[in-house]
């Protein structure tokens, strides 16, 4: 015998899928936090989402800059921030001096951050099924999905780093 520990056994209850949507809870109550009463203090978020995911509504300029994903700040200039009650959030912001009202329904957020503590989230986007409920067997193989059925965009497993250098703020350079 062998002290080699085993794999453990696959499970027939889907915590992968219960803790993504634990996670995207956590991102909706801080959002919703902040619709109700503003960032406290220094607190900032970064929410990163599928623009191609069914429901989201952002300007076409937008989509065709960023077909795929997008992240947004909220921290100084956003307005309007509201989560409804199927979990959709709005919010207002200014891109490039001309306002825009994003909607992004919880199922396309991937990622969700708050620099000033140093905490985030990632996540995969919601799979849907006709009714837009979350499906519980999202590796089920071999079913037929109806003609329909929206399209979830597959998230590639490399990750992909944004640098965000270029918008901190310097220091003046010591003479």
């Amino acid at each position: 015998m062998t002290d080699e520990p085993s794999d453990p056994p696959p499970s027939l209850l889907p915590y992968d899928g219960w803790f993504e949507e634990a996670q995207r809870q956590v991102a909706l109550r801080a959002l919703a936090f902040a619709a109700e009463n503003g960032l406290p203090g220094a607190h900032h978020f970064y929410l990163t989402f599928r623009t191609d995911y069914p429901g989201v509504l952002i300007p076409s300029r937008l989509s065709a800059q960023y077909p795929e994903e997008m992240t947004i700040v909220l921290q100084h200039q956003f307005w309007d921030l509201k989560i409804d009650e199927d979990e959709v959030v709005t919010v207002g912001l200014s891109f490039s001096g001309i306002p825009a009202t994003l909607v992004i329904p919880s199922g396309a957020i991937i990622g969700f951050a708050d620099p000033h503590v140093r905490f985030g989230l990632r996540m995969q986007p919601r799979a849907l099924d006709d009714d837009d409920e979350m499906l519980i067997d999202e590796d089920a193989e071999g079913e037929a999905e109806p003609d329909d059925a929206p399209v979830v965009p597959e998230v590639s497993e490399t990750p992909q780093v944004v640098s965000l250098d270029a918008f901190r703020r310097r220091s003046p350079p010591k003479e």
